[in-house]
């Protein structure tokens, strides 16, 4: 790559910008299969319960800002931001890339974890935007991150902050988005990169084997069988076998959305007061210095390698 601006593309989830746009988000997860009344009136429930809206565009933009501020430091970059299941989407920031005549650029997910079913189809709706034009930039991919240096540090960080304030023998869970078990027939890296993540995590973080496991959460809603044990239930057994203090620390997701402020600051936290159980949670990485950094080396390690 030449001395022109190489743009960045960070791709993400997306989440709904209001209540309203709940169904229109839903249809759009479900790949177009209908969603019953019921469940969009729970999933509406739950985003109420966190603000009526999902946080991710916010906190994406606040690390495409940070991200775009350290590049630049070493050479010349524009950082672009697209949403796999609402808007600004992909295919808004290709627009916006080629309009601004991007000609070569690096493209990866905010989830350090490769699967088939989540990284490969961010990258798929890439290249679809990108097949609708006559001139389209060229893009490396970077694909996982599951075992940098700088993002199992960040991690521990935040294993070593959250434990300091608890007590000795405070239990560390581990977790991360659960996809169907079926993966694990595929020959897909996913469950293997969580657990190498969160192995390499807690031994940087000084924990012993006991201290420390892992799980899945927010399984889906298809009739098909989900990678386990998810964290409710994994909560639950925890405090029947006698534990009193546990630490969530989420390893799968870059910045808090539904998942992380329902399903674990509300629903789990639920569970673990019904069993007498206190459950904390690490915070989110978000903007994170040392996950921005993250980003920034692995970045200009594909420019060099394409140099």
């Amino acid at each position: 790559m030449d001395n022109k601006t190489i743009g960045v593309l960070l791709m993400a989830y997306g989440g709904p910008d209001s209540l309203q746009d709940i169904p229109s988000y839903l249809l759009d997860v479900r790949e177009g299969r209908p969603t019953s009344q019921e469940l969009i009136e729970e999933i509406s429930e739950n985003y109420r319960k966190i603000g009526g809206k999902s946080p991710i565009l916010e906190l994406t933009r606040q690390q495409a800002v940070a991200l775009e501020k350290e590049l630049n430091r070493q050479g010349n970059y524009k950082v672009y931001i697209g949403m796999r299941h609402w808007s600004p989407w992909i295919k808004d920031a290709v627009e916006q890339m080629i309009k601004d005549g991007v000609e070569q650029a690096v493209a990866l997910v905010l989830a350090p974890h490769y699967s088939s079913m989540s990284i490969g189809k961010y990258f798929k709706r890439l290249d679809e935007a990108l097949e609708n034009h006559p001139n389209p930039f060229t893009y490396e991919r970077i694909v996982s991150y599951h075992d940098h240096p700088l993002f199992i540090e960040a991690l521990a960080q935040r294993v070593r902050q959250g434990l300091a304030n608890l007590p000795a023998d405070t239990h560390v869970i581990f977790s991360a988005h659960s996809l169907p078990v079926r993966i694990i027939r595929e020959g897909d890296p996913y469950d293997t990169q969580l657990r190498e993540t969160a192995a390499l995590t807690a031994e940087k973080a000084g924990l012993s084997e006991s201290q420390w496991s892992f799980c899945y959460q927010s399984a889906g809603r298809s009739p098909e069988p989900w990678l386990g044990p998810q964290l409710d239930e994994y909560v639950a057994k925890l405090g029947d076998k006698g534990h009193r203090s546990l630490l969530s620390v989420v390893i799968g997701f870059v910045c808090d959305h539904v998942e992380v402020l329902f399903d674990i600051d509300i629903r789990a936290k639920e569970i673990a007061r019904e069993k007498g159980v206190r459950l904390e949670r690490a915070p989110s990485l978000n903007d994170d210095p040392l996950f921005i950094r993250t980003l920034v080396d692995l970045i200009l390690q594909k420019v060099k390698e394409t140099a």
